[in-house]
């Protein structure tokens, strides 16, 4: 559904009768959606109840990145819900902005506003400019919901057409897609990634670009620094800060945040697999830190492609999940089979790296059996096609 279809508009939802109707829909299961707005319509105007429902699920989809209490009170879009910020991704960056001293932001492309109510929230003055009519109305609307309108002025403009200069910082936060999916050219941003830096590289004090986890490193300018950054495993984006450390490599992880700098270490050296396996964290491998990881759980790696650690011994860090390893085969798949049933094995996680064989495929093929569990790394060792059997340490 596209952000400016009628059903999304949110000026009636702003209204009392919409807000109202709103607190009504609020729970409403979605098999019982259509009873509910047969029920409604014959109260309310039609559109208005469309709207009031389409924006129920999106608050119910919002939930997952900015909590229940907040997704509950706030204006959301489909292109918003999909493409804002994780509320913890973006307060662990509004804390960077104002342990840097930053006291004002140039929000630029922002969205339904994720980013400037953490700034906000972390007591920094915020311009949040987004070109789309319906988009800065969420922005605007979230501001008021959530009591930040006198930190947060919304604007509606071409942020190529805003002049930062009275801002301690600016926020960029480019689109990356497109009208056939994610665009991997960051010159192809909405705005290019040249444009992007050069207004990071005016402020004043600080700038930081939200870029796609995957840019080429390098792709990354020498005077930024690159930030990685996962939550709960999950890579959530990139992050080129401008007025920190240039050149700078960071991995952080969230909840924490717990974050990993590059030393300019070394590949590491390939050797057999040892009795722990190490699998670290996305933003790790991301950041091209496997080998600080490496070096922290005195260990080398099974393939020089592939970032699997392995180590004789272990030791935690949280920037790697640790599996105790307890077979190390050739691939072959009656052999995984024979030895699962010998186990017992009913509960089989599949990880795999440098395979081409699909986890599913491999459950079906295996037929896991049983009532323990166990983990099997689909990757190479030395080159060479291998199984790797073993449980979280």
């Amino acid at each position: 559904m596209a952000d400016n279809d009628p059903v999304n508009d949110l000026a009636p939802l702003l209204s009392p009768e919409g807000r109202a109707l709103l607190d009504e829909v609020r729970d409403t299961d979605p098999a019982r959606e259509l009873a509910v707005a047969t029920r409604l319509r014959r109260e309310h105007p039609a559109e208005l109840v469309s709207a009031a429902l389409g924006q129920a699920r999106l608050r119910q989809r919002a939930a997952v990145k900015f909590g229940a209490e907040d997704a509950g009170r706030m204006f959301f879009t489909p292109n918003g819900v999909e493409q804002s910020t994780r509320a913890s991704v973006a307060a662990y960056r509004a804390r960077r902005m104002a342990e840097l001293g930053v006291t004002s932001v140039a929000d630029l492309c922002c969205g339904i506003g994720g980013d400037a109510i953490a700034l906000a929230r972390a007591g920094i003055r915020v311009l949040a400019v987004d070109r789309d009519p319906q988009t800065a109305a969420a922005a605007r609307a979230n501001a008021d919901a959530l009591g930040l309108a006198g930190l947060i002025e919304v604007r509606e403009a071409d942020v190529t057409d805003v002049d930062t200069a009275g801002f301690d910082a600016v926020f960029v936060d480019p689109a990356r897609r497109g009208g056939r999916g994610r665009i991997f050219d960051p010159e192809a941003y909405s705005p290019p990634l040249s444009w992007a830096v050069s207004a990071a590289r005016r402020a004043p004090r600080a700038a930081a670009l939200k870029i796609a986890p995957g840019i080429p490193h390098e792709a990354i300018p020498e005077d930024a620094e690159a930030e990685w950054i996962s939550d709960g495993g999950d890579v959530k984006e990139a992050v080129l800060w401008f007025g920190t450390e240039p050149a700078a490599v960071r991995a952080t992880l969230l909840p924490g945040p717990r974050t990993l700098l590059s030393r300019g270490l070394p590949d590491p050296e390939v050797r057999p697999p040892g009795r722990y396996l190490y699998e670290p964290d996305g933003a790790v491998i991301r950041a091209h830190l496997v080998a600080e990881v490496a070096e922290q759980v005195g260990g080398g790696l099974l393939d020089a492609t592939i970032a699997y650690v392995t180590a004789d011994a272990l030791h935690p860090t949280p920037y790697a999940t640790a599996y105790e390893i307890t077979d190390h085969l050739p691939f072959n798949l009656k052999k995984l089979k024979a030895l699962l049933r010998e186990r017992r094995v009913g509960t089989l996680t599949v990880k795999k790296r440098g395979s081409a064989v699909e986890p599913e495929e491999l459950r079906r093929k295996v037929k896991p059996q049983g009532p323990h569990a166990a983990t099997v790394f689909l990757t190479r060792v030395a080159g060479a096609p291998a199984m790797l059997i073993g449980h979280p340490a």
